[in-house]
């Protein structure tokens, strides 16, 4: 298996999200236009199988770093996701977002 860049050829943007939106995975679960608890549940299952594989065979110095980018890459999804949503309440009229 060759190896993807994480980043665009410039280094400036993370390609990660790409990745995921043409995954089997993704792909799958969004076929109905909707992502229900089940298919939550059924992507952590997949999450946490992966960390259990991968934490193992990590040495201190890469567990750190590689809990670090997991967390940077969380906070980024987040904040995406939330920016999006009150870019479309904006664009509707409707101020502030609350959650």
């Amino acid at each position: 298996m060759s190896r993807k860049s994480w980043m665009d050829e410039q280094g400036e943007t993370t390609l990660i999200d790409d990745y995921a939106s043409q995954s089997t995975s993704f792909i799958d679960a969004m076929a109905d236009g909707k992502i229900d608890e089940s298919e939550v549940q059924s992507q952590e299952a997949k999450l946490v199988a992966l960390m259990k594989k991968i934490e193992p065979t990590l040495d201190d110095k890469q567990h750190a770093e590689i809990t670090e980018l997991l967390c940077e890459m969380s906070v980024y999804s987040v904040m995406q996701l939330l920016h999006t949503a009150y870019q479309a309440r904006m664009s509707q009229g409707v101020s502030g977002l609350k959650l």
